[in-house]
């Protein structure tokens, strides 16, 4: 992961069906995800076409990633396959290598070994995650999520294997309970959270460089004494409203460089691996506390299945986002 480099991920679509009440009887299939590398770099899988917006000019977008559950001879196994809604409980997972064998090497990327996001796959509740690692190279955190459907998971890691790039490997993750389907959030460019103000100008180009720039305030006033969160001043996640296609973008510069400042505005550059609807989330950390801001985009041309919304949700500038442990808030 590295500033201003491209998005990575496609995710695999929802492999249960809702009823009335989400059961914790319902087989989670694992997803069939995205060839392509969950890693922030090409891997040489096929881009999409121009017809999907992947391709301008002769310039292909970054093959996604973060829907294969395999790649790259890892392999996520999620033990935890199924929680209940507003419960806490232990999500546990390994990354096994291509023979098997529990991986338990990995490199420092931004502070830790592995990032975890848990996001619903209606793009409303979302959770960066730090899980602690035994000596086995099982994964473990407790989790507690609000509501009852579809999640996904995301692990984030680079193996301490010489030569070894970034992967990023989703795999689905059931909530049981009375299941109450939400709509995607109107697209927006503030967002409000916990008192801060944030406005975000740019967006995401089907496959192009896009700058996205974001701009923290309170009571009107510009904040300008960010604090470094994971080595930077802040961290940029992007998901594809439909299948979770994941993005994981750092800022254009980190602290002490010299020449990027504490705020109030962060500089991002992303590349949209097609046209759609992507829900962006912006961590950063200020007085000591993480918050997390959230915006809908839409990159090339919109589809009316991403509208406006009279939802409750609609127009929702925060993410349903607890703090939890691990985070490191």
């Amino acid at each position: 992961m590295h500033a201003g480099l491209r998005i990575t991920a496609f995710a695999a679509a929802l492999a249960a069906t809702f009823g009335t009440a989400y059961g914790v009887g319902e087989a989670v299939d694992p997803v069939v995800e995205d060839p392509a590398p969950a890693r922030h770099e090409s891997h040489g899988e096929a881009s999409p076409t121009p017809e999907e917006g992947g391709g301008h000019g002769g310039h292909e977008a970054e093959p996604p990633g973060g829907l294969q559950i395999s790649e790259g001879g890892y392999s996520l196994d999620l033990r935890t396959q199924r929680i209940t809604a507003g419960k806490r409980s232990d999500l546990s997972f390994v990354i096994r290598d291509h023979d098997g064998r529990a991986v338990t090497a990995y490199q420092r990327e931004h502070e830790k070994e592995l990032h975890l996001i848990v996001a619903s796959r209606d793009l409303v509740t979302y959770r960066h995650l730090h899980p602690t690692r035994a000596a086995d190279g099982t994964w473990s955190i407790p989790v507690e999520l609000p509501r009852a459907g579809g999640y996904r998971v995301f692990a984030d890691f680079t193996p301490a294997k010489k030569g070894a790039e970034n992967l990023t490997l989703g795999a689905d993750l059931a909530a049981s309970g009375a299941y109450e389907p939400q709509r995607l959030p109107a697209p927006n460019t503030t967002a409000e959270i916990h008192g801060y103000d944030v406005r975000l100008d740019g967006g995401l180009r089907p496959g192009k460089d896009g700058e996205l720039k974001l701009k923290v305030s309170r009571d009107g006033r510009p904040v300008t004494d960010l604090q470094p969160y994971l080595g930077a001043y802040g961290h940029l996640v992007a998901l594809r409203s439909g299948d979770l296609a994941y993005l994981h973008v750092h800022p254009n510069g980190e602290p002490g460089d010299g020449a990027t400042n504490p705020g109030p505005e962060i500089s991002f550059t992303a590349t949209a691996p097609s046209s759609g609807t992507y829900r962006l989330f912006l961590d950063f950390k200020h007085e000591g506390e993480v918050h997390t801001a959230a915006f809908t985009v839409r990159a090339g041309a919109a589809t009316a299945a991403t509208g406006a919304t009279s939802d409750a949700h609609s127009g929702s500038s925060s993410a349903e986002h607890e703090d939890e442990p691990g985070h490191g808030h």
